[in-house]
């Protein structure tokens, strides 16, 4: 209970700290700190317009967050998220100009699992080169997602181009009946739906099934697994596929259900939110849908704060940096033993006077 405190406290106590140093910052710019969080609240859980314009981005981070979380249950840092879903956007919407594909569920389903695929297998490659080439998974993932960019812009001003997108590079449009529609009518698409079922299906997967157990069993300690006969380099691959293919479905489903089509759009920073969200969330599936719901509103609340006190939009980025800085801060001190740093301060700094002079009268 203890530990499970702690990693709920941690967290906690990390982004309470993140707005207060973002008040500070923002009233160097004349804006009035209580001002500014009473904005990012109402523009994030306000009114049921922001609601929805929150959960809205907060389908993408659940899936950009288990890219994150379920490699590193498998010991391995991947923050390449963003390549993987600019790929999975990318593949859905040229399959779906590039094969006649049905024009209702079906091709819906299709589609994003071709995103998913497409994800899987960039990945599933920073995997690869780090258990057969030795090269580091975090390095190799972060360049991967800059060739998958390059790539992107490449084949959406080019190949895959819709000659009548002339301001802004798009591929083909969706058929009007591939594309996912909202829940109930509002603008929360069905990605938000996916995205908690696919983190709740990742704890599960983790927490009950042998693969999942063993997948932890690599990423506590890889020898040990080696020695009681895992197979550790197939695991790891394992995990680093379904991560991409989290976040190759995100790309997906956000040409399905809210661009309608790949351009630059796409690439909006939400596989590098990501990485921030699995942080915070410890790389546990279930606690991703919170942190994602959050961190959603904050992205939510940036026009809000733009239109009101007149800051720049991107000034949540500011926020989401210094949350990211001090979770980070905040795993390095969870294992310090702090009565024995007092104990060392203690000895370092000598007796209290009050200490001398009871030991002279002693004497």
């Amino acid at each position: 209970m203890r530990s499970t405190l702690a990693n709920i406290l941690l967290p906690v106590a990390a982004i309470a700290a993140a707005l207060l140093l973002f008040g500070l910052f923002m009233s160097f710019s004349g804006a009035d700190p209580v001002q500014v969080w009473l904005l990012l609240f109402k523009g994030a859980f306000g009114d049921w317009f922001s609601w929805q314009n929150t959960l809205q981005r907060a389908a993408p981070l659940m899936l950009t967050a288990l890219c994150v979380a379920i490699p590193a249950r498998a010991g391995l840092t991947v923050i390449g998220g963003e390549g993987a879903l600019v790929l999975g956007g990318l593949a859905c919407a040229w399959l779906a100009q590039a094969v006649a594909l049905p024009q209702n569920m079906a091709g819906t389903v299709i589609v994003c699992i071709a995103g998913a695929i497409a994800g899987a297998l960039w990945v599933a490659l920073a995997g690869w080169l780090r258990q057969y080439r030795g090269i580091n998974e975090t390095i190799s993932s972060l360049l991967l997602a800059y060739v998958a960019i390059g790539l992107f812009k490449h084949m959406v001003e080019g190949p895959l181009r819709d000659p009548s997108s002339l301001n802004k590079p798009s591929t083909f449009a969706l058929a009007e009946g591939m594309r996912i529609g909202g829940i109930g009518g509002s603008d929360v698409h069905w990605g938000l739906v996916i995205g908690v079922i696919a983190c709740i299906a990742s704890a599960l997967w983790l927490r009950l099934t042998p693969s999942g157990f063993s997948v932890r069993v690599v990423g506590g300690n890889p020898r040990t697994a080696q020695l009681v006969g895992l197979p550790a380099s197939r695991l790891i691959l394992l995990a680093c596929a379904l991560g991409g293919a989290a976040a190759g479905l995100a790309g997906a489903v956000e040409v399905a259900a809210v661009h309608t089509s790949a351009n630059a759009s796409l690439i909006a920073g939400y596989g590098y939110a990501g990485i921030l969200v699995a942080f915070i969330a410890r790389q546990h599936p279930l606690a991703v849908i919170p942190v994602a719901i959050l961190f959603g509103g904050f992205g939510a609340a940036g026009s809000l704060l733009q239109r009101r006190l007149g800051l720049p939009d991107a000034s949540v980025l500011l926020l989401q940096g210094i949350a990211f800085v001090l979770i980070l801060a905040s795993e390095a001190l969870r294992d310090v033993d702090w009565k024995a740093v007092w104990a060392r301060l203690v000895k370092t700094a000598g007796p209290s006077p009050a200490q001398t002079a009871m030991g002279d009268k002693i004497a």
